[in-house]
């Protein structure tokens, strides 16, 4: 990210209605795929913009949104994907979305080629925990197909879900 868009970013003042919320989190959403569990991130924020919620601002609230602002600054340095190399699949569900990191391994270690996460429709996060983390893997598999499917080995998924190990 640019530094001066980092710097306009860390300045955002505190939204003060549901209008200044949403211009934030439309800014934030186009950098969703470089932050690391980032539905995660902003449940408590977008829970302030349904239509039955009144619009409370609370420190709950506040310290989600510094800690996305934190993100933004602390952005992980990602590599380009290469097929012939070693690729993980890490999946993890919580109890509000699932987010997935894609990465390759060489000699020098692991390296990230990007980050995504969903945000479980309503159905979906009434799930018991071992289907979220299933549910998480397929929807994993369905957003990488393109990459995965050009690999020239197999691929290993790994998940932090016992029942699975």
């Amino acid at each position: 990210m640019d530094s001066s868009k980092a710097q306009q970013l860390l300045n955002w003042p505190q939204p003060r209605n549901i209008k200044s919320l949403q211009s934030f989190l439309g800014f934030a959403n186009s950098y969703h795929c470089f932050i690391k569990k980032y539905s995660k991130k902003v449940t408590t924020l977008t829970a302030l913009l349904k239509k039955d919620s009144p619009f409370i601002f609370n420190e709950e609230a506040l310290c989600h949104l510094q800690l996305l602002k934190e993100a933004f600054t602390t952005v992980p340095i990602l590599s380009h994907f290469n097929p012939s190399l070693p690729t993980i699949l890490n999946n993890d569900a919580f109890y509000c979305a699932l987010g997935v990191l894609l990465s390759w391994v060489n000699d020098s270690g692991k390296h990230s080629i990007g980050f995504d996460s969903h945000k479980p429709c309503t159905a979906e996060l009434k799930y018991e925990i071992y289907y979220k983390e299933l549910f998480g893997i397929v929807w994993a598999l369905k957003h990488w197909r393109t990459f995965l499917l050009s690999l020239y080995h197999y691929f290993e998924i790994s998940t932090d879900h016992s029942s699975f190990q």
